[in-house]
């Protein structure tokens, strides 16, 4: 059996989502939310599976109450139900721990599929949304990197000085600050700080 709960303003479609999930055998709807306050009081406690989460919600919006139930749930699933195909609204949402992306114009036996799929570890989106985040990744590809500049970015995230750098890979420490200037210049950031958060969250090293 998996868990769903509902967090819609909109009366009627939390209604209909509730009624097409516990009409599907081996689902259960176990609670609806009309806001995100709510949602993120209750929900830690009911527990569900899966959490069909609408974005324009009253109050705190969809993408903060994703990523303060996240903070209390970190291993929730919570697929995105919404209008909104704006490209910020689908990468804040994603940023903040949605598995899926769906827009509510999905067909409700696609919706059932979804939640299966991201039960068995997918992360399901609309076709408008899959294309939305692949140009995306071709419109910022990783970094060109050499291998050189890797071994110094990755002494960076390990805590490493310039003089550390210098004297595990063998080289000046004027090198190393020349390697430093080339990698804020390709990973487009201004501090040792902004480059080694920009290389753990892209995974860089």
């Amino acid at each position: 059996m998996i868990t769903v709960s509902i967090v819609e303003d909109d009366d009627e479609i939390r209604q209909s989502l509730s009624m097409l999930i516990n009409a599907t055998d081996g689902f259960e709807c176990i609670s609806t939310h009309p806001d995100g306050e709510s949602a993120v009081k209750k929900i830690p406690n009911e527990l569900p599976d899966v959490i069909l989460m609408d974005i324009g919600l009253p109050g705190i919006s969809g993408i903060e109450t994703i990523k303060r139930l996240k903070e209390k749930i970190t291993d929730i699933d919570v697929i995105v139900l919404t209008i909104h195909e704006n490209d910020k609204f689908v990468f804040d949402a994603l940023c903040a721990g949605a598995t899926g992306y769906l827009l509510k114009e999905t067909p409700p036996l696609r919706i059932m599929e979804s939640i299966i799929e991201v039960r068995n570890g997918g992360s399901p989106m609309s076709t408008q949304i899959a294309r939305m985040v692949v140009t995306s990744f071709k419109l910022n590809p990783a970094p060109d990197l050499t291998q050189r500049e890797t071994e110094v970015l990755s002494c960076l995230v390990d805590g490493m000085s310039y003089k550390m750098i210098a004297d595990k890979l063998f080289i000046s420490e004027e090198t190393v600050r020349r390697h430093i200037k080339n990698i804020y210049r390709k990973l487009e950031v201004h501090s040792k700080s902004e480059a080694v958060a920009k290389a753990i969250r892209e995974k860089l090293v």
